[in-house]
């Protein structure tokens, strides 16, 4: 076989992991997130200034951040179910140090600063678990794309050929989810100072941008003949040109119905799909092509798999929508987002007790035709994994109380009771803003360059394709190249972040 085809059947005919070990995954974010808080807040503790030098913040954010993702999806991944336990105790012991210590800097009782975190005042203009939410789905995307041409990277975690949850699976509409959570629908921008129809054709120039990466993501994987697996998304379509699509058709379906009920019709969508799956020779087709044999003749035989899976993450997409209304609600203290967190977690339950329903009676979970339990899995582990980030600021928020004047990179700012704050009633509390550090932080600078530091990813990600035989690297020289590969990624999003320099201009 050629170097080619080898690559193609590396990354074939898998089957998925289990729902639970990438629920176990899906903790290791945050908890690194917490960690990296954490040590910042000890090291201002311990030297009365935070940490403002950009080159140790960098490596520090590296390290903490992006570092232990690495090891675990490739030497670590045996022990998965292992990690979170030691990072929770990481942080547990952390923290202990953190309390330990402020008893010598003030006598406030333990109790009294429980209750008056529940009566903190959050600023309502900046969610930060909303960023971190979408930065880590890009991160860890970034590395599954490169670490899955490696022995070192578990099959399981690969992309299922037919049925089944691999984590790469979850990624792709994870990535959908993210992008919705942001959209203009969601912030409202466009709804306030522009009738429905400028707004929609806006939308449809703004994805210009994904429909030329696609088209050259396809005119340069067929130039260099690149390995790919077709049955992802078809001969010529890819992922980029999905994003467009949902974008373009989402867009469309808000400036027709209300936004407010987009949930249903997400679910009324998933459901139609699935039906019609169900009674029509669509699954068919979908699975085997138009003659039964899987050949791909004709552009709709060709793509079957990427166009007609439009419809499922057109469904996440619009979920998603209703979700980041629901975050974007003026909840500005500590007792409203607990609240929140106990009404998402509720609708988490619900989600997976639906998928278990849609797995036994309709069909199991398949990104190939993105069918309702995809939907449901993908929109229950993304809630469930953005909970887990609001639940990790709502721990930095804590913390900041016990160590006044300490502040931490993409948490939330602590604010004043409008009682107490005159007009505004927004004015910081001293070491609630982020200050300089905000400057330098990678989670910041990867999310002004969002697009641009997943295209970097795709283009290192060919070019070590082509310099390196991947399938046969050895285990220190796969963590070598994975290491190199994302520090550089992550240094040039830090460089332009420090530059203020935002390559957007659509």
């Amino acid at each position: 076989m050629s170097q080619k085809h080898l690559k193609e059947a590396f990354i074939s005919n898998l089957n998925g992991t289990s729902l639970l070990e990438i629920s176990f995954g899906l903790t290791l974010a945050p908890l690194c997130l917490l960690c990296r808080g954490l040590l910042l807040i000890l090291y201002y503790l311990h030297y009365g200034k935070p940490l403002n030098s950009r080159k140790y913040s960098l490596l520090l954010d590296f390290l903490v951040l992006v570092s232990p993702l690495v090891f675990s999806c490739t030497v670590l991944s045996p022990v998965m179910c292992w990690v979170p336990a030691i990072l929770v105790a990481f942080c547990a012991g952390i923290f202990s140090k953190i309390h330990s210590q402020r008893k010598h800097e003030t006598r406030v009782p333990f109790r009294q600063i429980v209750k008056d975190f529940q009566e903190t005042y959050l600023d309502p203009e900046y969610i930060p678990a909303i960023t971190a939410f979408r930065v880590y789905v890009n991160v860890l995307t970034s590395i599954s794309i490169l670490a899955v041409d490696f022995p070192q990277y578990p099959r399981r975690f690969a992309k299922a050929e037919t049925y089944g949850t691999g984590v790469m699976d979850f990624g792709v509409g994870a990535f959908i989810f993210a992008n919705a959570l942001v959209c203009p629908e969601v912030r409202q921008k466009s709804c306030v100072t522009q009738s429905k129809f400028s707004s929609l054709a806006r939308q449809f120039f703004s994805v210009w941008p994904l429909i030329l990466l696609g088209i050259g993501r396809l005119l340069s994987v067929k130039s260099i003949e690149y390995h790919e697996h077709t049955s992802e998304y078809g001969v010529h379509w890819n992922f980029f040109f999905t994003l467009a699509f949902v974008r373009l058709a989402a867009s469309l379906l808000l400036a027709i119905f209300p936004k407010n009920i987009s949930w249903i019709i997400a679910i009324n969508l998933a459901v139609l799909y699935q039906l019609i799956l169900n009674t029509t020779s669509l699954k068919m087709f979908i699975l085997h092509g138009g003659d039964g044999r899987g050949t791909r003749v004709g552009f709709l035989n060709a793509n079957r798999e990427g166009l007609l899976s439009l419809f499922g993450y057109l469904a996440i997409y619009l979920a998603s929508v209703q979700v980041g209304l629901c975050l974007l609600k003026c909840r500005n203290s500590v007792r409203g987002w607990i609240q929140a967190v106990c009404l998402s977690l509720l609708a988490v339950l619900m989600l997976f007790l639906i998928l278990h329903f849609s797995q036994a009676h309709a069909d199991p979970v398949s990104r190939r035709m993105a069918n309702l339990s995809y939907c449901m899995w993908v929109v229950a582990h993304s809630l469930m994994f953005l909970v887990c980030f609001v639940v990790t600021d709502l721990a930095l928020v804590f913390t900041k109380l016990l160590v006044k004047g300490s502040s931490v990179p993409c948490c939330w700012n602590i604010l004043k009771p409008p009682s107490t704050s005159g007009k505004h009633g927004t004015e910081a509390v001293p070491g609630g803003r982020t200050g300089t550090l905000s400057h330098v932080c990678l989670i910041s600078a990867i999310n002004k360059n969002q697009l641009l530091f997943f295209l970097l990813a795709n283009v290192m990600t060919g070019t070590v394709n082509i310099l390196i035989d991947t399938i046969h690297s050895r285990t220190a020289f796969t963590l070598c190249i994975l290491h190199l590969y994302m520090f550089v990624n992550c240094l040039v999003m830090y460089i332009l972040h420090a530059k203020n320099i935002v390559l957007k201009f659509w």
